[in-house]
């Protein structure tokens, strides 16, 4: 027993060893999860620097941002600039990502979705596979007479705040009754919540007849069935690269406004309509570490581009890391 004893405080100071090895270390927004631990790794293997990102989620990233419990966080849901001075932190975007409708109906391999048939399954008004607003935009397709299990995040999430602004833009009735929300109580009695963007990928292949909000880089690694989305211009536009990089070329992610944007549903017969910028946080008052932090980001802006690409993201031009650069800057932290 006694040697037991012993073994315990020998183990407690190897794993808080362990823990606190990273240079400095970053939490939130599942999101980008993927990129970011690439270009982690891709940034270790050329520098030596060890980096911690937890995936916790937007909501959670953005609270430890506000009580610098950790050097840099993820939010796929920009704070405002006054919200920014109050806490006093710095925005920035990382990379730009796409939201895909994943769904689970075997035997179905294409699904087109409407603009109205995304907002009815989401209010719950839309409870089987063959209703008609769904079949319309399906025409030669043999839905089946399945209820609809619609998959949500469980947490707060920048991905739910990202496409609730999408449903806002495309149904009144949402943004009337629901509006922009990092989570929220889902209408309806179809639906199910899993933790982070990979909880819902795992769902959504785990229930057949199911649909759900996912980013692209889990939608692809869990080889999950993504559905063709009615855009503003009507042009029903399939998840793929060409259609983010159509999305992404005209944000508005301006300096000026501490990049403060959400570019979902924009124009473009060629773009996909549910795309989204995510964000790094970093404390006003912490430049030596801040300097780190951007230098990591800078590296990975100039070296991570394929590996962006790879996952299905689209890397910031070279216009926008420029004025991203001028913002470190003028507010020393390059």
């Amino acid at each position: 027993m006694k040697k037991i004893a012993l073994l315990a405080p020998l183990a407690a100071l190897m794993l808080s060893t362990s823990v606190s090895a990273a240079d400095f270390k970053g939490s939130g927004a599942s999101f980008p999860f993927s990129v970011y631990q690439s270009w982690i790794g891709a940034y270790h293997k050329a520098t030596g620097i060890e980096i911690d990102y937890i995936s916790k989620g937007s909501s959670a990233g953005i609270k430890d941002a506000v009580e610098k419990t950790v050097d840099f966080a993820g939010t796929d849901a920009p704070l405002d600039p006054s919200k920014l001075a109050e806490d006093k932190l710095l925005q920035f975007p990382g990379v730009v990502g796409a939201i895909t409708m994943s769904y689970n109906i075997p035997n179905t391999p294409k699904l087109n979705l409407s603009r109205a048939a995304i907002s009815g399954i989401a209010l719950g008004n839309i409870e089987y596979w063959d209703n008609d607003v769904i079949a319309s935009a399906n025409k030669g397709v043999k839905l089946p007479h399945e209820k609809i299990t619609f998959v949500h995040r469980a947490d707060g999430s920048g991905t739910t705040f990202n496409f609730t602004y999408f449903l806002s833009k495309i149904s009144n009735d949402w943004k009337e009754q629901f509006g922009v929300k990092k989570d929220l109580n889902w209408p309806g009695d179809h639906h199910v919540g899993g933790k982070g963007n990979t909880g819902v990928a795992t769902l959504i292949k785990q229930t057949p007849y199911s649909i759900g909000y996912v980013d692209y880089a889990d939608a692809t690694s869990n080889q999950l069935q993504m559905a063709i989305i009615e855009n503003k211009e009507g042009s029903f536009i399939a998840p793929e690269l060409k259609s983010f990089q159509a999305a992404a070329a005209n944000a508005d992610l301006d300096p000026k406004k501490d990049f403060f944007a959400v570019i979902a549903d924009p124009a473009g017969k060629d773009a996909y309509p549910i795309v989204a910028a995510t964000f790094i946080l970093v404390p006003k008052e912490n430049i030596e570490m801040d300097k780190k932090v951007t230098a990591f980001y800078d590296w990975s802006f100039k070296n991570g581009q394929a590996l962006a690409t790879e996952l299905g993201f689209v890397p910031l031009p070279e216009a926008l890391t420029a004025k991203i650069s001028q913002y470190w800057t003028t507010n020393g932290i390059k």
